[in-house]
């Protein structure tokens, strides 16, 4: 059992090439910067690995209490807040129902197009109360060509729909919603439904949701929660389910009966038009556009409510590349939004100071920066490097206990997926690596923090593809979207840590390290989610 890294053990006297002397010159400088400087520094890492681990697990042990107290005892939403049905009038007719505008942002949306216009025009609404806006700024004009059409066909049929297009693309979907609710046709709308082009609502959407907002003039969001029909696609799909499962049951659920306060999904939900208009309406200077709206209409006092039996189907990114496009933005947008309202929420003088702490603590700093750092620098970087270094120890609580309970608390929003927790973990883990660069990113305001690529949605693409009858296609391989080589450099420095271990280790860490270099393997080489054939 060895105590020190020596020159011997870190390179072989058998590896071709690798000298006695190099080794121990390469020794000897390790033993002469390792008491002076690494250790103390990993010393330090760890102390700090451990106070954010400490902070993560009492805010999922704050939250998982609260949602069992609001399972247990609070009231419904329709008993927490007026709630009645809008009915029909025969002395004023449809008037006793507010006019209703529902926005539809769409780029190069060929796949899913039909989906969210049909589900829209469908909704249970008097048809002279309800106005369909489709915000197209697809730059493939043969797509450009087929929405429009299908948004004639449906005006043919009697509703109103209006197709909207932009000389350029400015403010990406912020700039679209913007400007669409500038057209005169809709001055007179009081509320403003956002589906993605993906969304598809049930016909008694607005009728469950608009009454809230009809009868509760406090209340300027009501967010439904996402269901998800490609779930089962892929090992990729299971993994997101879990994830976001855990945002809507227990993070949207907490925060809408302590604060009544969220961060918007950007689709899915209701917005109240003169709260938007306090707030100072959509702004694009981040690529979180729908959390940097709540943040400011939740500072002015307005309140959210989240219907967590109010579902809409949607589709999760089954293609890779798509994933770790969405997870950037949604990483890097939140931590930017950070750096740039801070102060503004610290100023603010219309909400209380529990709820200041609430959003710039727990729901900015813990939920969007902490949570993705820990896990990538503590289960990534500081415990394999404490093999190296044994006089550095992780106390077995901070290694092993919490993190079992955050990953446990974690795992009650999608109970059918128990079974692969432990994947899930180690995809997790992978994941962190990417989403804290785009973190950092966020937080120094770097040359990607405004990127915008939306993500791809492949609708019933390869279901089709499937099911025709034609000859295969061929695969065409892009080294550049299947080769992640950050992901592989983790796995060589994992895989080094995790044979030093088994050799001359203490704690058995490399029966996790070896699982988690797979991990970043299967990664690094992009063999997950679903390949898409060439056409």
């Amino acid at each position: 059992m060895g105590d020190v890294v020596s020159g011997k053990n870190l390179i072989p006297e058998s590896f071709p090439g690798a000298s006695v002397d190099l080794a121990a010159q390469i020794g000897m400088l390790w033993e002469l910067i390792k008491a002076p400087l690494i250790v103390p520094l990993l010393r330090l890492a760890v102390y700090i690995c451990l106070a954010m681990t400490v902070m993560l697990f009492l805010e999922r042990l704050y939250m998982g209490i609260v949602i069992i107290l609001v399972k247990l005892f609070w009231k419904k939403p329709d008993k927490r807040y007026n709630w009645e049905p809008i009915r029909d009038d025969l002395e004023i007719g449809n008037s006793a129902f507010p006019l209703v505008l529902i926005q539809i942002p769409m780029f190069n949306e060929k796949e899913v197009y039909k989906i969210s216009i049909g589900a829209a025009c469908n909704l249970s609404w008097p048809s002279d109360r309800l106005v369909i806006q489709v915000l197209d700024d697809s730059t493939d004009y043969v797509i450009k060509d087929m929405i429009e059409k299908e948004c004639q066909r449906w005006a043919s049929k009697g509703v109103n729909i209006r197709y909207q297009i932009r000389e350029t693309r400015g403010g990406y979907k912020a700039g679209a919603l913007k400007e669409g609710l500038k057209h005169d046709y809709v001055k007179d709308c009081d509320y403003v439904t956002i589906f993605d082009a993906d969304f598809r609502p049930e016909p008694d959407f607005l009728r469950r949701a608009i009454p809230f907002l009809e009868f509760n003039p406090q209340i300027a969001l009501v967010q439904a929660r996402w269901r998800f029909v490609n779930s089962d696609e892929c090992l990729l799909t299971r993994m997101q389910e879990m994830s976001l499962d855990y945002h809507f049951t227990v993070e949207q659920e907490v925060g809408s009966a302590t604060h009544a306060f969220f961060g918007f999904n950007g689709t899915g939900g209701v917005w109240r038009i003169a709260a938007i208009n306090e707030a100072g309406g959509w702004k694009d200077r981040t690529t979180v556009e729908d959390m940097d709206l709540a943040v400011r209409a939740g500072l002015k006092g307005w309140k959210f409510l989240y219907l967590g039996d109010l579902q809409v189907k949607s589709e999760l990114p089954s293609t890779f590349k798509a994933f770790r496009y969405q997870q950037h933005r949604w990483s890097c947008g939140p931590a930017n939004l950070f750096r740039k309202m801070v102060m503004e929420i610290v100023r603010n003088k219309k909400v209380t100071l529990w709820k200041k702490v609430y959003v710039i603590y727990s729901f900015f700093f813990v939920r969007k920066i902490i949570a993705h750092m820990v896990t990538f620098f503590f289960f990534c970087v500081v415990l394999p490097l404490t093999i190296l270094v044994p006089e550095v120890e992780v106390p077995i609580w901070g290694a092993i206990y919490i993190p079992c309970i955050i990953t446990t608390l974690n795992s009650v929003g999608t109970p059918r997926s128990i079974h692969l927790l432990f994947y899930w973990i180690l995809f997790e883990n992978v994941m962190s690596l990417h989403r804290t660069k785009a973190t950092f990113i966020g937080l120094l305001d770097a040359k990607r923090s405004n990127e915008w690529v939306v993500t791809e949605k492949l609708g019933d693409a390869l279901k089709n593809n499937k099911t025709a009858k034609q000859a295969p296609k061929k695969f065409k391989i892009n080294i550049g979207d299947r080769i992640h080589l950050t992901e592989l450099g983790f796995a060589v420095f994992l895989f080094f840590t995790g044979c030093y271990d088994f050799m001359y280790g203490k704690h058995n860490y490399f029966i996790y390290i070896f699982l988690q270099t797979i991990t970043f393997l299967i990664v690094g080489f992009g063999y997950v989610g679903t390949i898409v054939p060439s056409s």
